[in-house]
C-alpha cells in the first residue's frame, strides 16, 4: 500500500462526499490517500484495526474463514461506504478478514481520530450510522442468499456489486477467487459464469471478466441485488460534489 498526505486528490467515496465543504476540509487534514492493491490485506482477524478506509475505486471484502479451510466473503465494501464499522461502535477489532479484492484507491483515517469524530455528533455522525443499517443490511442478505438461492442467481448479484463498486464493466477475477468468495465449489462458478457467456451477458478469460450486457445481468440475478440497491440508495444519499 501506497500512502500521499500532501495535495489530496478529489474523493469519490459517498460518505465523504455526503458531508459539507466546510466539514469535508477539516477532515481532509486527517486523511491519508491511499493506494489498494489487489490481494492486500487491510486487517487480519483478531487484530487492532488501527485505520479505517474510504475507498474510492475497488472494494474490500470482509471474508469469514473456516477450520476446514473453508471460506465465505459476508460482505463487500466499495465507494459506497467504509470498513471499520466496528471503531465506532465500541471495539477495536473483529473475527473477520479485510482484504482489498479489486484495486483501486481511497483514504484511510486513524481509528482513534475516527471515534473522535464519530463522538462529537453532527453529519459525519449521521451518515455512518446510515451506512452502518445498510451494512448489516448486505450481511443479512448476504447469508440468506448462501443459503435459498441458486449459484446463477448469486453470481451475477456479486458481479452487479463489483461493478457498481468499481465503477468499471471490467473486472479482474477469476473463477477460483469468486468461489471463495461465494463459499461454493469453482465448477459450480465456471458453470455458471459459462451460462452467462452463452447468454451474451458476460465475456472472460483467464483472471478477467467483463460484463457485455447489464441489463441482462440484473434480470439473472436473484431478488437480492434490487433489495440491496434500493437500501443503500435510501440511506447513503447526497452528494454535495465537492472535492478535497
Amino acid at each position: 500500500m501506497s500512502t500521499h498526505t500532501p495535495s489530496l486528490p478529489p474523493a469519490a467515496n459517498r460518505i465523504l462526499n455526503s458531508l459539507s465543504h466546510a466539514e469535508y476540509e477539516r477532515l481532509a487534514l486527517d486523511l491519508e490517500f491511499v493506494t489498494l492493491s489487489a490481494g492486500e490485506v487491510v486487517c487480519h482477524p483478531d487484530e487492532p484495526i488501527t485505520h479505517v478506509y474510504f475507498p474510492n475505486r475497488g472494494t474490500v471484502s470482509l471474508v469469514s474463514s473456516f477450520e476446514d479451510g473453508g471460506t465465505v466473503e459476508i460482505g463487500m465494501v466499495g465507494n459506497e461506504g467504509m470498513f471499520g464499522v466496528c471503531v465506532f461502535l465500541g471495539t477495536i477489532s473483529s473475527p473477520l478478514l479485510a482484504q482489498v479484492q479489486m484495486g483501486g484507491d481511497g483514504f484511510r483515517m486513524r481509528a482513534d481520530v475516527l471515534k473522535r469524530e464519530f463522538n462529537k455528533g453532527g453529519a459525519l455522525h449521521d451518515m455512518l450510522l446510515r451506512y452502518t443499517q445498510a451494512f448489516i443490511t448486505q450481511i443479512a442478505l448476504t447469508a440468506a442468499c448462501n443459503r435459498a438461492h441458486h449459484i446463477g442467481g448469486r453470481l451475477s448479484k456479486w458481479l452487479l456489486m463489483c461493478q457498481d463498486r468499481s465503477q468499471s464493466k471490467d473486472l479482474e477475477l477469476t473463477h477460483e477467487f469468486i468461489a471463495t468468495m461465494l463459499g461454493t465449489r469453482r465448477a459450480g462458478v465456471t458453470e455458471a459464469a459459462g451460462q452467462l457467456r452463452d447468454a451474451g451477458v458476460i465475456t472472460y478469460s483467464r483472471g478477467h471478466v467483463t460484463i457485455t450486457d447489464r441489463a441482462k445481468l440484473e434480470a439473472e440475478s436473484c431478488e437480492c441485488y434490487p433489495m440491496l440497491k434500493k437500501e443503500f440508495t435510501r440511506l447513503i444519499s447526497g452528494n454535495n460534489g465537492h472535492a478535497l
